[in-house]
This record gives structure tokens, sequence and C-alpha cells, in this order.
């Protein structure tokens, strides 16, 4: 478990040696689930992502499932997102304007050793376009470090950390995507966490950094 903490690091720490051109924008999450069985929930997020600090939108990501807990480590999600984005095209000021529906299937593991939180999901995504269809492997991996308390107890800081790998396409997957993050979280109980951090994401030809806050709503 150690070792995974230390490649994780390591890829944060090498990623950013080779970043190239970057710029640096802000992304606003909020994200939680409703429990309403004991082993069904609800999941519900929404990210406002923007390439300036505000009002330059880059995409506004809304997205909800319903996930099914096989156990206290192990749960499954059948899930959906409404992608509204605004890219930029060329070296000009100028937008296009795209909407995606994306469905998608996911598996996430959790698992707590005294200061030590460790969560890894795998995410099938199919992704609908206007005039498109792609399909997309996602793997995600974040250790977490509670720093005040020898647990995630209530009232605990903690440090933050993960990657996520992107691989997707039409019939030939090539990698699209590699996001590394580091950032400090505070749980204030069982229910309510907020976390604030620096992502940075390597595309195939340039990198793009971001500042991440987030709000996590557990009811």
């Amino acid at each position: 478990m150690r070792r995974l903490y230390i490649l994780v690091i390591l890829g944060f720490i090498s990623n950013n040696i080779a970043a190239q051109d970057s710029h640096l924008g802000a992304w606003y999450i909020y994200f939680g689930d409703i429990k309403v069985k004991e082993k069904f929930h609800i999941h519900y997020e929404a990210q406002y992502r923007n390439y300036d600090m505000m009002g330059d939108l880059e995409q506004l990501l809304l997205r909800t499932g319903i996930g099914y807990d096989i156990n206290n480590h192990h749960q499954v999600l059948l899930g959906y997102g409404n992608i509204t984005a605004e890219n930029y095209t060329g070296y000009f000021d100028e937008k296009t304007r795209t909407n995606e529906n994306r469905i998608f299937q996911q598996y996430i593991g959790k698992h707590n050793h005294g200061r030590f939180s460790f969560l890894h999901r795998v995410r099938f995504e199919q992704r609908f376009f206007k005039n498109d269809f792609l399909t997309r492997f996602r793997y995600f991996i974040a250790p977490k470090i509670a720093l005040n308390n020898k647990a995630f107890d209530d009232n605990t800081v903690y440090l933050s950390l993960y990657n996520e790998i992107f691989i997707g396409g039409r019939e030939d997957y090539q990698f699209n995507i590699n996001r590394v993050y580091g950032g400090v979280g505070y749980k204030l109980n069982s229910k309510l966490k907020f976390e604030i951090g620096y992502m940075n994401q390597m595309f195939k030809l340039f990198n793009r950094d971001q500042l991440n806050f987030i709000c996590a709503l557990n009811l």
C-alpha cells in the first residue's frame, strides 16, 4: 500500500517537471450521495470548469447515477452525464460550443488503514455528440493521508492526491488525458468535507493547470 502512495507522489512530481505550455484555470465542484435504501444510493454532481478563475467557460458538467454498495469496500454505479463545452479554436479568440450526453458504468474500491485512505475507480463511458459517438476508459487512483488525526474522524485535515488516466477513441483506443492532482482537505464530519488543490492535465500536445475547489455532501 505504501508503495502505491509513493508511485502516485512520484507521478505527480514527474508530470509537473514534464509540463509544457500551460494556462491556469479553475474548477468548482460540488458532489454527493443520497442513500435511498440499505445498499442503494443516488449520486449527483455539478462541475463548473473555467479557463480562467471565473467567467471563461470551459465545461459545465452535470452528472447523476444510481449506485449499489456490494459491501463497505466495493461499489458499482450506472450513471448519466450532460456536458456543455466551449473550446477555443486554433490560435483565435473564438469558441465552439458542443453538447455531449454521456452514459457510464463504474466500479469503486475503498480501503482505510489508520491515517491512510485509498480509493481506485474504473469507469467506462459511452459519449454521444450531435454527429459523433466515442467510448472511453478511465482509471483513477487516489490516496489520502490524515494529518492531524490517526484516522479519518470528524475535524480531520488531510492531504489528497490522485492520478487519472483516460484512454479512448472509436475503434483504435489511444491515450487522451492524464490528470495529476494534489490538495488539502478538511473533513467536518461523516457527511461534509471541503477540499482545495492544484491539478495538471497532460494532453497529447500540451498541458493545462487548474485550481480545484471541492465540496462533498453525503446524506
